[in-house]
């Protein structure tokens, strides 16, 4: 078999081996990526090529581009596509979801930019390269998807860039470069979408061309001036010119959505428009958008922390009511987004230091089946008997219940440290509704729970929070979640457990 070689772009870039999985139960692979990008970027590229092999970042991106940009020379297309989308995933400035890498259908095909990546010194924001990153999102998934009605080609770390800005999420100025880009971003999509025109791309037919719709500007103006030069006037004139196309390509093709694999690889710190909630990251250090608001306010991380400790602070995340106002906004600009409530946290009032635990640490743990199925929790805690981290390990639940629930233990953990208030998490998670669910064997303290998260929270308020009266669970709630939840595959022996440090084996269904 011949040698694949690297693609000429990533020529003379520097690449690192890491191990990389999605699944905590599934053996790492290895991958290859340029060696100033962290972990998260290695698990996003390991998510979006799938499989359990050995990935390397230029190959796989190779593998996708080199078909797309033939079709696009077959189609008469004139423009360097290939280099075009080498270039944004080298910069960080745009890449597409899973569909394209493993060249497999999607409802929506999407394609996310990453806006932080596009400031510049001295302009702010490079304009003309965030247009052609929209036209070569447009085209690339028109071409992977010929057929498909809807794409998506979405934003994200708004907030970043703002920070990079050295403006507040909570200002008017933000909002309204947040406008700027929105208008920018759809006037140049359905450009983009219009020039593909009846053009035959690939084997599969063209489908229906759309009308234009509800126009965009619609009770949503692009703003008449902003803090980025040149940014009000090139947003009018996209969509001035995508106003006068008489028609589309396709129905819809930008939109908000949650944060995924391709955000990560691309270094994505908030989804979409969202705030960033806290300056802080998980590991205790200042987040890529802090420092960067600090150094375009010519404020030094020593000064900053002077200023904490006179109890002045600079770092106040920004509101549920910005966050809000931010959306209302730009939303009008784009055809998907998800509805506000779900999509707006309250942020805690202001961010603590990271509170580590001791080395030797005491706690406890609970060992109990709720409705049938085992779990252990377990705690350790502060010297003053305070709760500071929490593990749940789960019995013979799905693989990836498993790290759903070890990921969510690791965040409680994660904020416990951070200050946020047991009592919080009790308040919210105590009552919610989801099998398995029923009666409690093994903790006299909670006799009954209507989920496994409803049992975990009322554990720890008996043992942390004395005298926090909860609700009972009623029957019906257990009843109601039962039904709720589709039966699971059993087995008719539990597996042993594996001793430490060894690895269960797994386990392979042969079919005679």
């Amino acid at each position: 078999m011949a040698r694949m070689k690297t693609p000429s772009q990533w020529h003379g870039v520097r690449m690192r081996r890491t191990l990389a999985g999605v699944d905590p139960d599934a053996p790492p692979r290895s991958v290859t990526l340029p060696a100033s990008w962290d972990e998260t970027a290695a698990a996003g590229l390991a998510a979006l090529v799938g499989g359990t092999g050995p990935v390397r970042l230029a190959f796989a991106a190779d593998c996708f581009i080199r078909p797309l940009a033939a079709r696009a020379a077959a189609a008469g297309l004139a423009l360097p596509l290939a280099d075009r989308l080498h270039a944004l995933l080298l910069t960080r400035r745009g890449a597409p979801d899973a569909g394209l890498w493993r060249r497999a259908p999607e409802a929506v095909p999407g394609f996310v930019l990453n806006l932080a990546a596009f400031h510049e010194p001295g302009t702010g924001f490079a304009i003309a390269a965030f247009a052609e990153a929209v036209e070569t999102a447009v085209l690339a998934l028109a071409l992977a998807r010929p057929e498909a009605a809807r794409i998506a080609v979405r934003i994200a770390d708004l907030a970043g860039l703002l920070a990079a800005l050295g403006l507040d999420y909570e200002s008017a100025e933000g909002r309204e470069v947040a406008a700027g880009i929105a208008a920018l971003l759809r006037g140049r999509a359905e450009m983009a979408s219009a020039h593909l025109g009846d053009q035959r791309l690939g084997e599969q037919p063209l489908g229906e061309r759309h009308g234009t719709g509800a126009r965009p500007g619609h009770g949503f103006s692009a703003p008449a001036k902003t803090l980025i030069p040149g940014l009000a006037e090139a947003a009018a004139r996209a969509l001035a010119e995508a106003e006068a196309a008489p028609r589309l390509r396709h129905e819809a093709t930008t939109a908000i959505a949650p944060a995924g694999p391709a955000e990560a690889l691309l270094g994505v710190e908030t989804g979409g428009i969202a705030p960033a909630f806290s300056p802080i990251r998980p590991e205790g250090s200042l987040t890529r958008a802090t420092r960067a608001w600090l150094a375009a306010r010519g404020i030094s991380a020593e000064a900053a922390l002077a200023s904490v400790l006179a109890g002045n602070p600079l770092l106040v995340p920004a509101s549920k009511a910005a966050h809000v106002a931010m959306h209302e906004r730009v939303a009008g600009f784009f055809h998907a987004v998800p509805p506000l409530p779900a999509i707006v946290a309250e942020p805690s009032p202001m961010p603590r230091a990271r509170d580590s635990l001791p080395t030797h640490t005491r706690g406890y743990t609970q060992k109990t089946s709720v409705g049938g199925h085992r779990l252990y929790v377990q705690t350790s805690e502060y010297a003053d008997g305070r709760l500071g981290e929490l593990a749940i390990t789960l019995h013979k639940e799905a693989p990836s219940f498993r790290g759903l629930m070890d990921a969510f233990a690791a965040s409680v953990s994660t904020g416990l440290q951070h200050g946020v208030p047991l009592a919080e998490y009790v308040e919210a998670f105590v009552g919610t509704r989801f099998g398995p669910a029923g009666v409690v064997d093994g903790d006299p303290a909670v006799p009954t729970a209507s989920s496994l998260i409803d049992y975990v929270f009322r554990n720890l308020a008996a043992h942390y929070l004395k005298g926090h009266d909860l609700p009972d669970v009623e029957a019906e709630e257990v009843l109601e979640a039962i039904r709720e939840t589709p039966p699971a595959p059993l087995l008719p022996l539990d597996l042993p457990a594996a001793t430490p440090g060894e690895r269960r084996r797994a386990l392979r269904l042969i079919k005679k």
